[in-house]
């Protein structure tokens, strides 16, 4: 690696913030100007992480970047440093990327909006914010990106305060998320109190082999403030109230890489930090130590992300807004990766990055694709929408796309990933020998069924159906729309057709990132620091893919049947009679062919998202009742719950850790 290529991390960052503070200088007086130091900016950050995928993703090194070039000195860490390796950087591809379509798309979405010169600033430290938490190797460093990255989100989330629930679902979010920022600051000043420094690498070398009640509080207090900017039950109403109201380019952003952060913050804690949730590391420490007990952590996130994934995809059937709906299935999807990340084994891991890589793209998409329905209608009532196939057939075609991919249909990059979860699942059900892994595979399979028929609610409500005639002057949006939402269309294909060569070069690296505690260590306090303090050292896992897996022959499976349905559609069409003689046009067809209306005048009926699984939403109406009335929207209930789930986590932790 290139000595210059040292500064290639920091630098990223950095040109997002600048590029936030030279667009509140100039955008006010010209427009162009600020458009062009945003996209730079954008480009800048996307250039130079794209440039460490070599020497970092597919040679194995680690930058660490001691920010003022404060050293270690001794056995301490004494300055805030950025530590880059294979994981950190995978979330950084994902968030440059999203960042990138966020903000190409931004241009032409936002056009008719005021006050953008505030929007662009916004979305640049935005940007800065998630990029710099993902890449930071200090634990305060992460908290001050959390704190820039929740308000600016929170004042995003409000940019459009003229639509109904705009400042609401902000307050919400503000409040709710500051408990969640609380809750990690609160576990940063217990750790600090014993450990006395912040270091990531240090934690991790210390941790382990540190037995103290004060510790174990601080990880309850750490996970559920990572779990709260995951927005993972119970704070999963706020991401539904405020992807409703945000500009759809935000609603990706929060979607797709705030997320994120929450899983990333997850990750380094069980697996680097901790290192408590892989047996194997636990068993290896015993020797020296008594650590954390890592059955009841795998069962306690797995637990979490199940009842995430499950709840969140019922909670998508009884929406109306396109928007509110999928900020649900979103959080179902979250749902998906947590619940494979607290396995604790690397097919697990692998699996958890390969969907939360999958996410991002097909959520980014299908957020994109509601933003421009927007765009063009006005509307995102799915009891008003329908029949929009015939006016917007491109974005039509972008959103199959993205449902068939988060609801797991080959050759989409959903069913690699989920293929994958279901694999490990079964594979640590069998390897344990416990029924709670059965019940999680099968789970994450009835979590996919129901994805996929709230989708085929959504494509009947807004693209099929009768057309509403208030929107027959519809019209697809612009080309500059459009284009962010085939590049993520095309990942959804090659990610999907290809995930031999994403676990190669993107998740094998990543996954052995995160399991190698002890090369995070020494690659920022020197060599054999880890092994001062007997943390083990990881060996590379090859992991074996299922066969039944071939993306080949599901893409030719889905041709021959989408072939055979449009024949059979075609022979059947000769069969129906014309609605007006071809012989003569006064002359009406048969009446028998004629549609029945009881006498009434034909007018625009569509079947809505409340009619189309009207019978299983009956059949589990006491379900759907409690839990209608549980999500009741007020800000206090939300906060409450957001306390009882500290509570929770700190009971459990300490009676089982």
């Amino acid at each position: 690696m290139y000595d210059f290529m040292y500064h290639f991390p920091v630098l990223a960052i950095m040109v997002l913030f600048l590029g936030a503070f030279i667009a509140s200088l100039v955008g006010r007086r010209n427009a162009v100007i600020r458009n062009a130091v945003v996209l730079i900016a954008m480009v800048t950050s996307l250039v130079l992480i794209l440039s460490l995928v070599k020497p970092i993703l597919l040679e194995g090194q680690t930058i660490t970047y001691w920010l003022s070039n404060w050293e270690p000195v001794g056995d301490w860490a004494i300055g805030i440093s950025l530590e880059v390796d294979a994981l950190s950087l995978f979330f950084a591809l994902i968030v440059v990327v999203a960042v990138f379509v966020s903000g190409v798309y931004s241009f032409f979405y936002m056009d008719r909006d005021d006050s953008l010169v505030n929007y662009y600033t916004l979305f640049s430290m935005l940007s800065g914010s998630v990029l710099g938490l993902v890449l930071s190797g200090d634990l305060f460093n992460m908290f001050v990106m959390i704190e820039i990255m929740t308000f600016t989100a929170v004042a995003l989330t409000a940019f459009r305060n003229t639509y109904e629930g705009a400042l609401e679902g902000a307050f919400k979010y503000l409040v709710v998320g500051s408990l969640g920022s609380t809750s990690v600051l609160i576990g940063i000043a217990l750790i600090y109190s014993q450990m006395h420094t912040l270091n990531l690498a240090q934690l991790a070398a210390m941790l382990p082999g540190y037995d103290s009640p004060v510790t174990i509080i601080a990880f309850a207090f750490l996970f559920v403030g990572f779990g709260s900017k995951a927005f993972l039950f119970p704070f999963h109403p706020l991401a539904a109230d405020a992807h409703a109201v945000a500009p759809a380019s935000i609603s990706l952003m929060i979607s797709g890489v705030l997320t994120k952060c929450g899983v990333y913050g997850i990750i380094r804690l069980a697996y680097t930090v901790y290192q408590n949730v892989d047996v194997n590391v636990m068993n290896a420490l015993k020797s020296v130590c008594n650590p954390m007990n890592a059955n009841f952590v795998q069962y306690f996130i797995t637990g979490v992300g199940v009842v995430t994934m499950f709840i969140c995809v019922t909670m998508a059937f009884n929406q109306h807004n396109f928007k509110r709906l999928l900020a649900f299935h979103s959080i179902s999807q979250v749902g998906y990766v947590i619940t494979v990340i607290g396995l604790g084994s690397a097919l697990g891991l692998s699996a958890g990055l390969f969907h939360a890589m999958n996410h991002t793209i097909f959520k980014g998409l299908l957020f994109l694709t509601a933003g421009a329905v927007q765009h063009a209608t006005g509307s995102l009532d799915l009891d008003e929408l329908g029949g929009l196939s015939k006016k917007m057939p491109g974005t039509c075609a972008l959103f199959l796309i993205g449902a068939a991919s988060i609801s797991g249909l080959p050759p989409f990059n959903g069913f690699a990933s989920k293929w994958m979860i279901y694999q490990a699942a079964f594979q640590k059900a069998g390897e344990t020998g416990n029924f709670f892994f059965v019940v999680v595979c099968v789970a994450a399979l009835i979590t996919s069924v129901l994805t996929l028929a709230s989708f085929i609610k959504v494509a009947q409500s807004v693209f099929f159906g009768q057309l509403n005639p208030k929107f027959a002057k519809t019209r697809e949006v612009s080309l500059g729309m459009r284009i962010p939402m085939w590049i993520l269309a095309i990942l959804c294909v090659v990610t999907g057709l290809f995930p031999d060569k994403v676990q190669q070069w993107l998740l094998a690296p990543a996954t052995s990132a995160a399991m190698n505690a002890a090369g995070y260590i020494d690659a920022a306090m020197g060599q054999g620091y880890a092994a001062s303090f007997s943390i083990p050292s990881f060996q590379p896992q090859s992991i074996f893919l299922s066969g039944a897996w071939q993306p080949v022959m599901w893409l030719l499976l889905l041709v021959s049947v989408t072939l055979a349905v449009c024949i059979v559609a075609l022979l059947g069409s000769d069969d129906k009679a014309p609605a007006i003689s071809e012989t003569n046009t006064d002359t009406p067809a048969d009446p028998k062919y004629e549609s029945f209306f009881s006498g009434e005048a034909s007018v625009y009926s569509q079947v809505g998202g409340s009619d189309l699984f009207w019978g299983f939403k009956h059949n589990w109406r006491h379900y759907f009742s409690f839990m209608h009335n549980w999500h009741s929207g007020v800000v206090n209930d939300y906060t409450l719950y957001g306390a009882a789930a500290i509570a929770v986590a700190l009971v459990l932790c300490v009676i089982f850790l």
